[in-house]
């Protein structure tokens, strides 16, 4: 099944791409690997998730907003690459969560992209290597910020 027939049966519409913010690309393609920027929670309306975990958010809450980053770099892979199915896995994943110095569930928040991953590309190809942090701030004050590695299909 292609990825796009699988974003289809699981009901998710890409955006478009989101703009680029700074001084970077947003996908890179090197050796086979496309590098992801670090994305923020894009909401379908436009803007983003902003907060702090702990204080504005609770878990479930970031949770979605890591899987609204999902969507937005599923888009961004998609407008680099062509197509999403020239992705042959997820190979790292480094998620970052705006959250209060108390708030220790970075890993249950960052699931929310992980588990979108696991659906859209399977449960071996969409499962990588995986770190969540804390961090003080993020960007405009995204509640989520998350960059990965991707290995194309030769």
């Amino acid at each position: 099944m292609s990825i796009e027939s699988r974003l289809n049966e699981l009901g998710i519409v890409l955006p478009e791409a989101p703009q680029v913010l700074g001084l970077y690309k947003t996908v890179l393609v090197v050796d086979g690997l496309a590098y992801t920027s670090g994305h923020g929670p894009l909401q379908a309306e436009g803007g983003f998730v902003c907060g702090k975990l702990g204080v504005d958010l609770d878990a479930d809450a970031g949770a979605a907003a890591a899987r609204l980053v999902g969507i937005a770099m599923l888009a961004s892979l998609k407008a680099e690459l062509g197509s999403l199915d020239r992705i042959e896995r997820l190979v790292r994943t480094l998620g970052l969560v705006n959250s209060a110095p108390d708030f220790t569930a970075h890993p249950a928040v960052i699931n929310g992209f992980s588990e979108l991953m696991k659906q859209v590309f399977g449960d071996d190809a969409g499962v990588g290597a995986r770190s969540a942090f804390g961090a003080g701030a993020l960007p405009a004050g995204w509640a989520v910020e998350v960059e990965a590695v991707f290995q194309l299909k030769k």
